[in-house]
């Protein structure tokens, strides 16, 4: 059992794989079944990888604290940066009142409540996610379908359904930068591969929005050209900016495009009767502006339409500032011992910089001061305090596990016990990731090598492989804890996660077996 990265003689003794498994094994039962805060389960789990690492695998001290090092400096950029910066964006937007003015503007597009949901949860929802992410793409949307007066438990259902395959390329794409950041693989072909995969759940989601609000198939008279639309705009955007631009923009524009287009459908070819709640009137409803004017809504949406202008300025569309950008960049050099490479850090291109700056900015345009911004961000650092130390230790613990060999030898298990017939659970074990860690960009980190070492294993296209943990993620957030968690927060139903995961399990079922036979088929 000793430390070998050829992964060989660990692999052979079936003890040292099912000792390689107890870190995950403990993080699925201390957040799945215990209810441990995410940041003591993953802090043990750290502690666990460690001891196991050093006392097991005979992986040398030094190493150990490296490969830890390593993974901590890795979480705090990019990810760490990235999740601050958006929720100080959020944040600013709430102080400023920017965040009620984009509610108003959300709740009078139409009276119809398929509309309204496919609008909010379905296209804002998406941009949300795509922006800021965590768990802002929950919480926004459905308190504002509560405050249209939707059904609470339906309004929870509604934004986690939603809140799916826009979750790859969340936060501007940082779950598939990380991904390739882990598995060494061309960032591009992941992109392109998480996004066929996806594909067909783009088209299938707004249908189980508009049935979710419905409760019937009679439900999609008057608007199943606009949900049609609703997905089709969202895939061949998403689809054409990860072919030409990269990862950091297909969710923004693919969610952009489709709220665009769920609302000029809509205006050019509104159903006939508005589609109301039971309990409710079914005469067209007269909605009061309270949206503000055109100026108040472009100070309102300032952080995000900057955030945009960034990252088209600073990507390969604009080669002279994307290669002058791409100069601020740092190598360190942490881990020494087999299989380490340098760091390298992207000062400027990397996504934090630029929710950061936009953010910033937007909040001086909305009549924020100095002194207020550096409030605001104290704030937001105590506010994510713990997010932050879950971050770090999951990161260093997927760092242990790799660089251990424990990652290769829990590979070549499962390999073995499946064959050729893996792809089909690739997804399941990014869904697990996603449950455990409550985000994409973690089940990458803690899955992600695994899963390209099993694809070499078996002789299957390690990217394809790759982007189904991904694509299998994207699924998880649907029984995550912590998406629930706000999602019950959001709708004040606190106590009732237990009704939504039973539910939600449903759904999830039912993604995980179809992305596994897209996967399988495509594999080799």
């Amino acid at each position: 059992m000793g430390y070998d990265l050829s992964y060989t003689s660990a692999a052979q003794n079936s003890l040292s794989t099912v000792i390689a498994l107890i870190p995950i094994v403990w993080l699925l039962v201390s957040l799945g079944f215990f209810k441990m805060p995410a940041y003591k389960a993953c802090g043990a789990g750290l502690l666990l990888s460690l001891v196991i690492a050093a006392a097991v695998w005979k992986m040398p001290y030094m190493l150990v604290l490296q490969a830890a090092l390593e993974g901590g400096s890795l979480a705090l950029i990019p990810i760490i940066w990235v999740i601050v910066s958006a929720f100080f964006t959020y944040n600013i937007s709430l102080n400023t009142g920017a965040m009620d003015r984009i509610k108003n503007l959300m709740s009078n597009l139409s009276g119809d409540r398929r509309i309204q949901a496919l609008a909010i949860a379905w296209g804002f929802g998406g941009f949300l996610e795509s922006a800021a992410g965590f768990g802002t793409a929950v919480a926004i949307p459905a308190s504002l379908l509560i405050a249209l007066k939707f059904d609470a438990f339906s309004a929870a259902i509604i934004c986690l359904i939603a809140n799916t395959v826009a979750v790859a390329f969340g936060v501007i794409g940082i779950p598939v930068t990380t991904l390739a950041t882990i598995t060494e693989l061309p960032i591009t072909a992941l992109s392109l591969d998480v996004v066929v995969q996806l594909t067909p759940f783009v088209l299938l989601v707004p249908f189980l929005i508009v049935f979710s609000v419905t409760k019937s198939f009679a439900g999609f008279k008057g608007v199943l050209l606009t949900t049609l639309i609703a997905g089709l705009s969202f895939g061949v955007s998403q689809f054409l900016v990860a072919k030409y631009i990269g990862p950091e923009l297909p969710a923004i524009v693919g969610s952009v495009v489709s709220f665009a287009a769920i609302i000029a459908s809509a205006k050019i070819s509104p159903p006939k009767q508005e589609w109301r709640f039971p309990h409710e009137s079914q005469q067209k409803t007269k909605n009061v502006d309270t949206t503000g004017n055109f100026k108040s809504q472009l100070i309102a949406w300032a952080p995000y339409i900057l955030l945009l202008v960034l990252v088209l300025g600073t990507s390969k569309l604009v080669p002279a500032i994307h290669q002058a950008a791409s100069q601020a960049q740092s190598v360190v050099y942490i881990y020494n011992g087999p299989g380490g490479k340098p760091l390298y850090i992207d000062w400027i291109l990397t996504p934090g910089t630029l929710i950061m700056v936009s953010a910033i900015l937007g909040g001086l345009i909305q009549g924020m001061s100095l002194r207020d911004l550096t409030k605001t961000f104290r704030n937001t650092l105590f506010q994510l305090q713990k997010t932050i130390l879950t971050v770090i230790t999951i990161v260093s613990m997927a760092k242990i596990l790799g660089y251990s060999g424990m990652v290769g030898a829990i590979a070549a298990a499962l390999a073995g016990s499946t064959g050729a017939f893996y792809p089909i659970f690739a997804p399941l074990i990014g869904a697990l990731g996603t449950f455990i860690t409550g985000s994409d960009t973690s089940a990458n980190v803690l899955f992600g090598l695994l899963q390209k070492q099993t694809a070499l294993q078996i002789g299957a296209n390690p990217s394809w492989i790759a982007a189904a943990n991904t694509s299998g993620a994207c699924v998880g957030k649907l029984i995550s804890p912590q998406s629930i968690a706000i999602a019950t927060t959001a709708t004040n139903l606190i106590g009732k996660e237990g009704e939504i995961l039973n539910l939600t399990l449903r759904y999830v079922g039912g993604f995980v077996i179809a992305l596994g036979f897209i996967t399988y088929i495509f594999a080799f």
